[in-house]
């Protein structure tokens, strides 16, 4: 199975950094618009892939201007995770997912991914490690088996997660992909 993990573009969170970190459900900047337009003529999807998109405005703005349809689904396990885990740290406005009603409401035609498993409410953000490894290996074990591509559209920290789930080493926040960044693994 191959995996392309995409980071999503500029976010308007960002454009007084860090003052604007506690800014609810930030979309794309124009330049983050641009970023992920660019990045569409290197990418190439097909109807049997899978295209899994972490439930907040920027990721999904991302994946509709990517894939430039409603052709993607929607799952809690991509959503945005700290990295490297501090519980210390505030939760921050930016990283709060949408629920599955606003997606509902907001998105009509998005399919919504539900492992029934404990993660619409603040997502997986703050979650204890062992239980993000759980969360991540039921995903990734019902991916399995369904499709040999898969698209994850999410942000640094997430993906780096995953990354270090999938036996990547001594990976710290320097190797984040940064805006609009593809990371590519063969499972």
């Amino acid at each position: 199975m191959e995996i392309q993990f995409i980071r999503h573009g500029h976010g308007d969170h960002l454009l007084d950094y860090p003052n604007r970190l506690d800014t609810m459900h930030p979309g794309l900047t124009d330049y983050g618009k641009m970023q992920i337009s660019n990045l569409r003529s290197q990418l190439s999807f097909n109807s049997d892939d899978l295209v899994l998109v972490s439930p907040t405005k920027r990721t999904i703005e991302s994946a509709l201007l990517l894939t430039g349809s409603t052709s993607f689904t929607i799952c809690p396990l991509v959503g945005p995770r700290m990295f490297p885990q501090n519980p210390e740290l505030p939760f921050l406005k930016c990283d709060y997912i949408y629920t599955r009603d606003e997606i509902s409401s907001l998105y009509k035609n998005i399919t919504i991914l539900d492992l029934h498993l404990e993660c619409w409410g603040e997502g997986i953000n703050r979650i204890k490690q062992s239980t993000f490894e759980d969360y991540a290996w039921k995903l990734l074990n019902w991916i399995q088996g369904r499709h040999k591509k898969v698209f994850i559209i999410s942000h640094d920290g997430t993906i780096t997660n995953y990354r270090v789930l999938l036996g990547e080493k001594e990976l710290s926040r320097n190797d984040f992909l940064g805006e609009a960044g593809v990371y590519k693994m063969n499972l």
